[in-house]
């Protein structure tokens, strides 16, 4: 195999899109990595550039019409950053338009080189990087697309040119999986270690083929009839049992999430609390959908959706696919669960609570695997709705199979939450709260404080007082009742991280950065182990950064400082995200404006964003949320239709 990387468009003027997903930052470092380890392996490396030439002009029609005069030969937007820049003895290929193979010069270079293998990266993949990979089909040429080294400012287009170009043979693979296949290696992506210590396997996990998707989604139909016929009642009866067995197994419960995805265990047992009782509140709420219909001409009822995909993440292993699964069941819906592959066996532990609990067999089918297996499960022509929680590109994926099949979609896409600081807050309280919202369980919640927006009249004053409060918390090894600061749930990610804020240093995007003094030995056997990240304040002026627009989902608290309360409420809303947000303040005009203007689904009164009441809908607002809310009245708009339903007196 002779294989040929080729880097599309990554020039500037493409990179400094607001809206590019993943952002520029973050697909520099991806593609520097893998160029980086291509050139190692001294692989052919060729670049693909739009080049527009104004005494020449052959734009784009619709950049004729927009007068958009982009990639111009010779201005500073033509050319890539440096890292990305060729080097000698690395062609440049220069196009007007989506076809990289408009110069011949670029069949002609790989017909030279002897290829049979492309590796693709670059923008946009829903047009350049599309048209390039069609180009090398056509070609008989195989491709494979780096995963995380190409990026579109179309999320939706993006997710569906990624099913269209996978039904066609491009394999998209992580650059890992890419380098390893180069070596001869096989990745062992769904091999899962402990957090807490990392020489530790856990269990590998595998990926269900087509055959075991149709036979759980085959079951699940089958049944689904039955069980919409069986009263309220004895469906609480099941539920209400198991959310006793549940109660009963805490500390259990508590000790396996600890080890498996490295949740303190004071919090582990908190999920297991919260996990119960929202069993208990979605039983109550759906008491009444089962009452009869009353007598008259004319009447409305909810009616189940039928098989329901749930696809859930790690984090909140049990509360979330338990909120999920419950409620669907409670309004007379069957259930197939892919849970996140960490979170494997604790899904399949929830299984085995339900079926002891009484819950009869077919009611809720599980399947293993990765997100491809999740988007398989949910393009079953027999699953009738996908609930989902997980990070906004995979939500665009799910966004588009469900569109596509004309499905109904809840997802829960994650929280770049802010809380704003006024002058007259209790400053003392406010760091402590969101000291632990940003920090506890590593700030691996969706609800977790990323953002402190914090008025300038009190950001020297509240800064060391929030250092202070960090620095109280306890972080180490999760199975230690003390701990509030685990592991990360990868290496990886702990790595990722960690470079993004190299990366924000560099760009001096970060003006101060904070680690607090943690007081534990570094030499700490749990410090060697495990994915351990101290916790990090950061200050960030540009609301436009990466820093500040990203969830970096990890213990990485940004400080932005406000002018005066309007600037704090943009500085707030001024992200994509709008799941939680709060305000300190003791002023109840200020609270009755942040009420009235912060757009976030859940908004908390000096409290931390971070905790939620089981009994309120969850849901967030902007990219944060699509459809209907978790939980309370949230549960019966999403996993019920409605159903007009006359009646006339035969003549």
């Amino acid at each position: 195999m002779t294989s040929v990387l080729i880097l599309v468009d990554l020039q500037r003027d493409y990179l400094s899109a607001d809206d590019l997903q993943p952002p520029a930052d973050t697909l520099i470092a991806a593609t520097q990595l893998l160029l980086h380890a291509c050139r190692a392996r001294r692989l052919p490396i060729l670049h693909v550039w739009t080049t527009i030439d104004p005494a020449n002009d052959r734009r784009l029609h619709h950049w004729r019409r927009e007068d958009r005069w982009s990639c111009v030969a010779g201005t500073p937007g033509h050319e890539p950053p440096a890292p990305l820049r060729p080097r000698d003895g690395e062609p440049t290929i220069h196009k007007t338009g989506y076809n990289a193979f408009e110069d011949p010069v670029l069949a002609a270079t790989l017909s030279a080189l002897g290829c049979d293998h492309i590796i693709l990266a670059g923008v946009h993949l829903h047009a350049c990087v599309r048209t390039t990979a069609g180009e090398c089909l056509a070609r008989n040429l195989r491709v494979t697309v780096a995963a995380d080294a190409v990026a579109s400012h179309d999320p939706i287009h993006a997710a569906a040119t990624r099913r269209w170009l996978a039904e066609r043979g491009v394999r998209f693979a992580s650059t890992d999986a890419i380098l390893l296949a180069l070596d001869g290696r096989e990745p062992d992506h769904l091999v899962l270690r402990s957090p807490r210590d990392l020489t530790q396997t856990l269990f590998e996990v595998t990926d269900a083929d087509d055959a075991q998707i149709a036979r759980a989604v085959d079951t699940a139909a089958h049944f689904q009839l039955a069980w919409q016929c069986t009263p309220h009642a004895e469906r609480a009866v099941a539920l209400t049992r198991l959310a006793a067995q549940l109660e009963s197994g805490t500390d259990a419960w508590a000790r396996q999430m600890a080890l498996e995805i490295g949740k303190p265990i004071r919090h582990a047992r908190e999920e297991v609390r919260r996990a119960a009782a929202n069993v208990r509140d979605i039983l109550r709420c759906a008491a009444p959908h089962d009452a009869p219909i009353p007598p008259g001409p004319a009447a409305v009822r909810h009616r189940p959706l039928g098989v329901v995909a749930v696809i859930t993440p790690w984090n909140n292993p049990l509360a979330i696919p338990l909120g999920k699964i419950a409620a669907a069941l409670a309004y007379g819906n069957t259930v197939v669960c892919k849970p996140s592959p960490a979170g494997t066996r604790l899904a399949q532990r929830l299984l085995d609570e339900l079926t002891s609990a009484g819950l009869p067999s077919g009611a809720v089918e599980m399947l293993t695997g990765d997100h491809l297996t999740a988007q398989r499960l949910a393009m079953h022509p027999r699953v009738d709705a996908v609930t989902f929680t997980g990070s906004n590109l995979a939500g665009c994926a799910m966004q588009e199979i469900c569109a596509r099949r004309i499905i109904p979609l809840q997802a829960e896409l994650g929280g770049n939450n802010a809380a704003i600081v006024c002058p007259d807050a209790d400053l003392d309280h406010a760091a402590a709260q969101i000291a632990h919202g940003a920090f506890d369980f590593a700030g691996q919640r969706c609800t977790a404080n990323r953002r402190a927006i914090v008025s300038g009249d009190i950001y020297e004053t509240f800064l060391p007082k929030l250092e202070a409060a960090t620095a109280r918390l306890a972080w180490g090894d999760p199975l230690d009742d003390a701990t509030d600061i685990g592991p990360l749930i990868t290496a990886a990610h702990r790595d990722r991280l960690l470079a993004a804020l190299d990366r924000a240093r560099d760009r001096a995007a970060a003006s101060r950065t904070l680690v607090p003094h943690d007081q534990t030995p570094a030499d700490r056997p749990w410090r060697q182990l495990g994915a351990y990240m101290p916790p990090h304040i950061v200050s960030c002026d540009d609301p436009a950064d990466v820093l500040v627009q990203q969830e970096m989902m990890g213990p990485v608290l940004v400080l932005q400082r406000a002018r005066d309360f309007d600037h704090a409420l943009d500085l707030c809303n001024g992200v994509r995200h709008g799941l939680a947000a709060a305000i300190f303040t003791r002023r109840h005009d200020l609270q009755d404006r942040f009420r009235d203007q912060a757009r976030a689904g859940i908004l908390k009164i000096n409290a931390s964003t971070a905790g939620v009441d089981v009994a309120l809908p969850f849901g967030g607002w902007k990219a944060s949320g699509i459809g209907p809310p978790e939980h309370g009245p949230g549960d019966k708009l999403f996993y019920t239709r409605m159903q007009a339903l006359y009646t006339h007196d035969a003549p």
